[in-house]
């Protein structure tokens, strides 16, 4: 059951988000109801999460030995249990009660994004198309926030990337990007849906459709290389675009990490990361390192669902380009990788 946004205007700090976030939100709240005499509490959950007394009294016996009875709806109620106190070790529901358990972590991310979104709007001229970037929740979901580029992103860069964003109207049908072409912008969808195509025989061959929160165009800039597929709107649509040199500065530059020959070898040694092989099946059948993975950079996409994201992954090509923008993917997914910046060369010359 989903808590109504009444509810979550309420409650603190949740309240303090914009009204389209915390429409979003209350997708992603677990409220439960609990019968008298049960301790809600146990067994403690794995991930740090806010739990929240709706309704109902709840005792709760503190790390000082002292007790305290809340009272769903009361003041100290809207806050998480243990915010403004120290954290309960036990409890017992005195009524059945209701509580609603929030993931911290995913609260953290959107507070962030909601407030520095709201600067970054104050500090832009007042025109009738400026971009209200605290309502762009299609641009910066959930879904973008968590497991994209977007998620990677070190806070302090969050304003000025909002700042260097350009927003732009796009129709049906509009070519986006074109495969061949050198590389100049790195994409994120607003609203609308776009294809990806390749042309292979003579025709064009559909990779993927992409959709609001989605993002597209960083292969080139990341391996500095041209265009390996084109993109064209689906629908009308709003994109939001990052030119080359501030994706270079703000998005690549925290997302790719090099590893030096030593380090990558103690690492796949130690059982600690897996070689993955990025280049085309003949390459790798050639001279692929012992125990590595192939996947080739033109399907990294298509098997992020194959790969353990529990693992790291130490990527390698010929060069580094093709590496790199295969780290660069998938550390926008959630992936730890780094890269050997000057591929299997380094290997052949130590």
């Amino acid at each position: 059951m989903k808590p109504s946004l009444e509810t979550l205007l309420r409650l603190e700090p949740i309240r303090g988000l914009s009204i389209s976030r915390l429409q979003e939100l209350a997708s992603h709240c677990l409220v439960e109801t609990h019968p008298i005499g049960c301790d809600p509490l146990i067994p403690a959950r794995t991930v740090p999460e806010f739990v929240y007394l709706l309704s109902g009294e709840l005792k709760v016996v503190l790390t000082d030995g002292s007790m305290r009875v809340l009272v769903g709806g009361c003041d100290i109620a809207n806050w998480p249990l243990g915010y403004k106190t120290v954290l309960p070790v036990s409890s017992k529901a005195i009524t059945e009660i209701t509580l609603l358990r929030l993931d911290f972590e995913l609260l953290d991310i959107m507070m962030t994004w909601d407030e520095l979104s709201f600067a970054a709007e104050r500090q832009e001229p007042r025109k009738e198309d400026a971009t209200q970037w605290s309502t762009m929740t299609g641009a910066f979901n959930v879904q973008a926030l968590t497991a994209s580029a977007l998620a990677q992103l070190p806070p302090a860069h969050i304003h000025e990337l909002l700042q260097r964003f350009e927003r732009v109207k796009v129709k049906r049908g509009q070519l986006i990007i074109r495969e061949g072409e050198a590389g100049d912008y790195f994409y994120l969808i607003e609203s609308g849906r776009c294809e990806v195509c390749k042309y292979v025989g003579g025709a064009d061959l559909c990779l993927a459709e992409l959709r609001s929160g989605e993002s597209f165009g960083e292969e080139a800039l990341v391996s500095d290389s041209r265009r390996n597929a084109s993109v064209t709107m689906k629908t009308d649509g709003a994109l939001l675009r990052l030119a080359k040199p501030d994706f270079v500065e703000l998005l690549k530059a925290p997302l790719l990490h090099e590893v030096s020959r030593t380090e990558a070898d103690r690492k796949v040694g130690a059982g600690e990361a897996c070689w993955l092989d990025v280049r085309y099946p003949a390459e790798y059948n050639e001279d692929g390192l012992p125990g590595a993975i192939n996947v080739p950079l033109n399907e990294i996409r298509s098997a992020l669902g194959l790969l353990d994201i529990q693992r790291e992954y130490v990527v390698y090509c010929q060069s580094g380009r093709r590496s790199s923008a295969a780290a660069f993917l998938l550390a926008q997914h959630g992936f730890k990788a780094s890269f050997l910046k000057e591929g299997l060369g380094v290997l052949e010359k130590a």
